[in-house]
């Protein structure tokens, strides 16, 4: 049986060009990140009626979510959705415009569909420590999870963790560890034998945890003290870690704490994943890639894997003001110059900023076009071109997982799809 599976292994590599992560006699799919597209997945996104008791959590802005005052610049495309919300935005028709709930576990059932019709490999789940030291915040997530664990499984795609310390206090550290032991008890993450989450995210041998916002220069409560004794307790529990970094993690440009410390702890963890989103765009990336290629250099050197990350535009002028910057999708091309860039630069990996961020305009999944918009007096939506539908981006994002497949044909120029 084994010498069976070795050449229909063989097989599908010599067709496909595509070595893909699978290991099933230690009973998970996704032994390593290498040769994968990942993205994040927010899961924050509450409606006032939806049970959870948050209100109208990351659609609301300063208490109200109705034209004008909204934290969302893109418009699900709520076409398939099973559970649907009213709101207060009108369409040009004067019909009710609806919106979703992360809640829902038929929204997230939809959403893990989506990646497994349009070929994205999973998601990294978003926990953010502000959040989950709140009974309501940790009700939320966990509920989130539980329902990603289970459309992960159902739809064969990567899971992993992924703590967000943003908002963390130094006494936190604890609740992070504790936490990542509970989910271990229910999940038996560190259980090689465990088909309980055969899809969660290896690396290295070892189930992956993320650990993002460490040595950022914006005045975080916590520092390296903290982050040290995360990526200790990981490590010693049987974790392997990627830690979320600031994009000039390793020159200590201007978003970076300039202490060697950074790299330090860099060099305890399994790969180093710096944060991209509003550095560049267009004009800028060309300049920018020199800057992937050089952290692999040094990654290389250190024993580190590395994770580029591409972002398909960026807005928050309903967050921040009409006139907050924000970056152009340029019909995609922003997004594939950075995929072929990756690619170009040596990278064997790539993480997506986000799957469903509408808050920061970075959102891949379905979102309407142009001319579905609901109407937003005094507001602003990203607009999204009409000709490219609503699923363009998920589409878009698949193909970029067909290049890092090893599939051949793919090149820098943005393909065209039939």
């Amino acid at each position: 049986m084994k010498s069976r599976k070795c050449v229909l292994f063989i097989i599908s590599v010599l067709i496909t060009g595509y070595v893909y992560a699978q290991d099933t006699t230690n009973g998970y799919k996704y032994p390593t990140y290498k040769g994968l597209v990942m993205a994040g997945y927010q899961g924050w996104f509450n409606t006032s009626t939806d049970g959870a008791g948050r209100m109208w959590h990351h659609f609301q802005r300063r208490g109200v979510f109705a034209p004008g005052s909204c934290e969302i610049d893109l418009w699900p495309d709520m076409t398939e959705y099973e559970k649907q919300y009213p709101t207060d935005f009108k369409f040009s028709n004067s019909k009710t415009a609806t919106v979703f709930s992360a809640y829902d576990k038929s929204t997230v059932d939809l959403h893990f569909k989506w990646m497994k019709d349009y070929g994205i490999d999973g998601v990294f789940m978003q926990r953010f420590v502000a959040e989950i030291r709140n009974a309501s915040g940790k009700k939320h997530f966990n509920t989130v999870l539980e329902n990603a664990m289970q459309a992960a499984k159902k739809n064969g795609r990567a899971i992993c963790i992924m703590y967000d310390l943003s908002g963390m206090n130094p006494a936190d550290v604890s609740l992070v560890l504790n936490d990542i032991d509970e989910l271990n008890k229910k999940y038996g993450l560190l259980n090689k034998d465990s088909i309980i989450s055969p899809t969660y995210l290896h690396h290295n041998g070892k189930p992956l945890v993320t650990i993002w916002g460490v040595g950022f220069d914006d005045g975080r409560k916590y520092g390296f003290k903290e982050a040290d004794i995360i990526i200790d307790g990981l490590n010693k529990r049987g974790y392997s870690v990627m830690l979320g970094v600031p994009t000039y993690w390793r020159d200590f440009g201007f978003d970076a704490i300039k202490n060697d410390s950074l790299h330090t702890l860099i060099k305890k963890c399994a790969i180093v994943a710096p944060w991209f989103v509003g550095r560049y765009d267009l004009k800028k990336y060309p300049a920018f890639q020199q800057h992937i290629k050089d952290d692999i250099a040094w990654c290389k050197e250190h024993n580190v894997d590395y994770v580029p990350l591409a972002f398909p535009g960026f807005s928050w002028r309903n967050m921040n003001g009409p006139n907050a910057r924000a970056i152009d999708r340029e019909n995609g091309n922003f997004f594939w110059q950075q995929v072929s860039g990756a690619k170009d630069a040596g990278a064997q990996m790539l993480y997506i900023a986000m799957f469903d961020e509408m808050n920061e305009g970075t959102s891949i999944f379905k979102c309407v076009t142009k001319s579905y918009l609901p109407l937003n007096p005094r507001g602003v939506f990203v607009e999204i071109d009409d000709s490219l539908k609503s699923d363009y981006y998920l589409w878009l994002a698949g193909q970029a997982a067909n290049w890092f497949h090893g599939i051949q044909g793919y090149t820098d120029k943005k393909p065209v799809r039939n």
